[in-house]
Formats: structure tokens, C-alpha cells, sequence
């Protein structure tokens, strides 16, 4: 990997995370550990619209073929503190393919362009809190040579009256994990909340992401 790319990758991530655990630091302390923690935005959130949001992120509106990798279904309940279900939250994911890259021009690497995967999809949540999206298992990349992220994708969710979160959902049994210094910036009782065991179901992989938002006082 070229110098410039594990500098760029190096310094962005690594300044988020400070700030994810002095964030999840202070809701332990105030006796809020069932919330969500954060984990920081990264350098990748997309910057223009793109015409295809929905939630299928494994074809493209006119496109023929379908993204490469590890189809994944990914569901999951927003609620507030109390378990109440929240409709109408805005749940808005974004990844790398399944080579490791964003499609974002601010991403250096120089793993391939999937031209047929989404990468950004949004929803709302149902009346029972439920979102649900199609996606790829995102791969890994390196940060430096002695980082390399795991498999994760990106949530930022949203609804009035609430706290928006901005967080990332990370693959259990990933060895990569037990180094990542995003994850393990996050306080260890609360870190699990961020690690999902995803199941082989019918070719696909399967996971619950819950999801427990803040209430604005």
C-alpha cells in the first residue's frame, strides 16, 4: 500500500478513536450502557446523491449484474430506553465493497471499484421499529502496516427527539477484532452491542443489529 494511503487512513481513524471513547466512556458512568455506543463516521460518509438509495445495496437501478461477495441480510429494531419501538427513524448505512474499497473519491486504495455495488442505502423504520437491508459482506483493509479494519459497515440513525447515533456494526469471529483500535476504543461492556454473529441461512448470511437511541431532554 502506498505511504500516502496509510497515512490518510491512519490519521482519520485514528483521531475518531479518541472521541468514540470518551463518548461511551461517559454514558457507562451515567448508567446508560444499554444505548447503542458510537463508534466514529470515518472519512467515507458519501458526499453527492446518488439516484439508487433503497435497500437492496447489491444492484443498482438499470444495472444487469448483481455486486461480488458474500450476499448479507442485515435487520435490526430501533427503540428508545425503555424497549419502545421507534417508527419512522432514518437508518442510513454506507461501506467498502467486497474488496476492501469505498467507492469515495477521498479513498486512496487501490483495491478494485465494484461498478455494481450500491454502497449507501437508506430506510425508515416500520411501526414496530424494523429495518431491514441487502448487502455485501464489506472486506477488510489495511490502515498501516500494523492495522488492518475488519469487516464493518457504517450506521449513522436518526429521528426527532432523539440523539442521532453514528456508529459501526462489526462481523463476530473476525479475527482482525481483537486488534481494531476503533472497536476496542469502545468501553468493553458495551462493545459487544457492536458485534454481530451473522448465520448461514439458504446461501445467506443473517444478523440482528439492534439498535437503542437516546431520548433528547
Amino acid at each position: 500500500m502506498p505511504e500516502s494511503t496509510k497515512i490518510s487512513r491512519r490519521f482519520m481513524l485514528t483521531a475518531g478513536a479518541g472521541i468514540a471513547a470518551s463518548v461511551v466512556s461517559a454514558n457507562v458512568v451515567a448508567g446508560v450502557a444499554s444505548l447503542t455506543p458510537e463508534n466514529p463516521e470515518g472519512p467515507f460518509y458519501p458526499k453527492h446523491k446518488q439516484l439508487d438509495k433503497d435497500t437492496d445495496l447489491t444492484v443498482i437501478q438499470g444495472h444487469t449484474e448483481r455486486a461480488h461477495g458474500q450476499v448479507i441480510h442485515v435487520t435490526g429494531r430501533v427503540v428508545d430506553e425503555q424497549g419502545q419501538p421507534l417508527e419512522g427513524a432514518l437508518v442510513d448505512i454506507w461501506q467498502a465493497n467486497t474488496y476492501g474499497r469505498y467507492d469515495h473519491e477521498d479513498d486512496p486504495a487501490t483495491a478494485p471499484l465494484d461498478p455494481n455495488f450500491q454502497g449507501w442505502g437508506m430506510v425508515k423504520t416500520d411501526a414496530d421499529g424494523r429495518y431491514s437491508f441487502t448487502t455485501i459482506k464489506p472486506g477488510a483493509y489495511a490502515v498501516d502496516s500494523n492495522w488492518s479494519r475488519p469487516p464493518h459497515i457504517h450506521f449513522k440513525i436518526s429521528r426527532r427527539g432523539y440523539h442521532e447515533l453514528t456508529t459501526q456494526m462489526y462481523f463476530a469471529h473476525e479475527t482482525l477484532n481483537e486488534n481494531d483500535r476503533l472497536l476496542l476504543g469502545v468501553d468493553e461492556k458495551v462493545r459487544k452491542l457492536l458485534v454481530v454473529d451473522f448465520q448461514h441461512r439458504d446461501g445467506i448470511l443473517e444478523g440482528d443489529f439492534p439498535i437503542t437511541l437516546a431520548k433528547v431532554t
